[in-house]
């Protein structure tokens, strides 16, 4: 999948969709003039806006944001690594009150500017930026992992199933021990030794494609799990992932667990035959809720920390895959969750926010 071409401008919401034109350098952009005094602008890590991610999630976030609470919505898109900092200025240029930025990359240009800037308040998804005026946005998803890694072996005809990443960073290996440990769980319970490849929770070290926009490694990586024997694939590396439903796909009796938002819903159709799951952060809920609090002025820097018990993360309904999960396993699955969420099970990794 190409990236979403870089914003020329600052993107205003309008009901006829987002409009984005490509300039090698956007202009600083103006707070655009609207029924709402309080605007908010999102700056997007370098894999753009339609990233099936937490990009686009993010963004889907602030324009609910705008849709329930009036809040003049605007984007600013990056698409390589040196946008990033002089987006976050156009951002702080435009004299809005909010400013969302996503992903790890934008950590030092958000600290930056929050320095800069007391007086704007800003959130940032997946990562943590300790300053007064700025609200971490993330997510235990090790707790909807973890269900995911039990499904993922109760599952499995082959025995083995798989996970990699797109680096070797906290966000992507949250996933990854949760994951590992649903699985591990699943053989305690029932005596078997399904065996997941790719992530070796007590090195932290496994496999990752070292970026998270290149299909084609996703593919490969894939393919070479398919070839050992997985047969359940989750995918934490972005559009990365997509190169993996490709490569089950094509396999045939191969599945995918999506991440970060319902891949029924955001992949192309092609592959809901062959999504089993997906372990989704509500991140825009989180956002909404930010940008609000921003608004109205209760807005503190105490992280958001998604969780099973709050609602900000879970796995996704089965689908079209639905028939090959039983009633006993959607039980143990339930029943897993009810003791995460009431403290009797504790789902634990290095990176847990």
């Amino acid at each position: 999948m190409s990236k979403t071409p870089l914003v020329a401008s600052l993107a205003v919401l309008a009901a006829a969709g987002l409009l984005l034109s490509g300039c090698a350098t956007p202009p600083a952009p103006t707070a655009s003039a609207s029924a709402s005094d309080f605007c908010g602008v999102m700056v997007t890590n370098s894999g753009g806006l339609e990233d099936r991610s937490f990009n686009q999630s993010s963004w889907a976030g602030l324009q609910a944001a705008q849709s329930s609470l009036g809040i003049d919505a605007q984007v600013l898109v990056s698409t390589t690594e040196t946008d990033l900092a002089p987006n976050v200025q156009a951002a702080v240029d435009t004299g809005c009150g909010f400013i969302l930025t996503v992903g790890y990359e934008l950590a030092p240009a958000t600290s930056e500017q929050a320095e800069l800037n007391p007086d704007v308040d800003f959130a940032i998804v997946d990562e943590t930026v300790e300053a007064p005026n700025v609200k971490p946005i993330v997510f235990d998803t090790a707790q909807a992992a973890y269900l995911a890694g039990y499904l993922a072996a109760g599952v499995s005809k082959t025995g083995k199933v798989a996970t990699f990443g797109g680096g070797n960073q906290p966000p992507v290996t949250l996933f990854m021990d949760g994951f590992v440990d649903g699985v591990s769980k699943y053989n305690e319970v029932h005596g078997t030794a399904v065996e997941a490849l790719g992530w070796n929770k007590t090195t932290q070290d496994g496999v990752f494609t070292g970026d998270f926009e290149d299909t084609g490694k996703g593919l490969a990586t894939t393919q070479g799990f398919i070839d050992q024997g997985a047969d359940v694939i989750l995918p934490v590396a972005g559009q990365v992932g997509e190169g993996a439903a490709a490569a089950a796909l094509a396999a045939g009796g191969v599945s995918i667990i999506w991440v970060d938002n319902d891949g029924y819903d955001t992949l192309p159709a092609e592959y809901r035959g062959i999504l089993l799951t997906s372990v989704l952060k509500n991140t825009g809920d989180a956002v909404q809720e930010v940008a609000g609090s921003a608004q109205d002025g209760s807005f503190t820097n105490a992280p958001f920390v998604g969780t099973l018990a709050n609602g900000g993360v879970d796995i996704a309904p089965f689908h079209d895959l639905a028939s090959s999960v039983s009633a006993a396993l959607s039980t143990e699955i339930d029943a897993l969750r009810a003791s995460i969420v009431d403290g009797s099970l504790v789902v634990t990794s290095p990176s847990a926010p």
